[in-house]
C-alpha cells in the first residue's frame, strides 16, 4: 500500500450547517452534489457527509462520541495559530485549547467544529510548511 492518504470524510449531522462553517473559514466547495460536499485541500480531499450514512457505509456503529481522530493544520508560526483559532471561533467553532507552547517545543491550540471534530492548529519548528501548503517532516 502506498504511504499516502487521499480522502478524509467527516460525518456531520447537518450538511448545510457544516458547509456554512467551513465556508466561513474560506474553504471552497469543489462539487455540486446535494448529498456530500468535497473540498480540495492540497493533495488531499476532505468530504462532509451525513454521519449516519457514513457510519453505515463504513460498517461501524456510531456511538455518538469522539471517534479517536484529531485533524491538524500546521502553519508557519505561533501568530498564525492564534489567528486561525480566532477565525474558527468567529465561524462558530468552540475553542478547546487556546494557543500555547507545547511540551514538544512547538505551539498549538485546538478548535472543535460544530459537529464535534477536533482540529489542532500547530506550529512545529522542526517541520517545514511549504509555500503551497504541504507539511514536510524535514526541510
Amino acid at each position: 500500500m502506498d504511504q499516502r492518504l487521499s480522502l478524509v470524510t467527516l460525518g456531520v449531522r447537518d450538511l448545510a450547517r457544516a458547509e456554512a462553517f467551513y465556508s466561513a473559514l474560506g474553504w471552497q466547495r469543489g462539487n455540486e452534489d446535494e448529498e456530500v460536499a468535497f473540498y480540495q485541500c492540497g493533495g488531499l480531499v476532505v468530504a462532509l457527509w451525513d454521519r449516519a450514512s457514513l457510519a453505515e457505509d463504513s460498517v461501524v456503529t456510531d456511538s455518538g462520541g469522539w471517534g479517536g481522530v484529531t485533524l491538524a493544520l500546521n502553519v508557519g508560526g505561533p501568530g498564525e495559530v492564534d489567528a486561525l483559532l480566532e477565525e474558527a471561533r468567529a465561524a462558530g467553532a468552540t475553542i478547546g485549547r487556546a494557543g500555547a507552547e507545547t511540551a514538544w517545543g512547538g505551539y498549538s491550540g485546538i478548535f472543535v467544529d460544530p459537529d464535534g471534530h477536533p482540529w489542532e492548529v500547530a506550529h512545529n519548528p522542526f517541520w517545514t510548511v511549504t509555500d503551497d501548503g504541504r507539511t514536510l517532516l524535514r526541510g
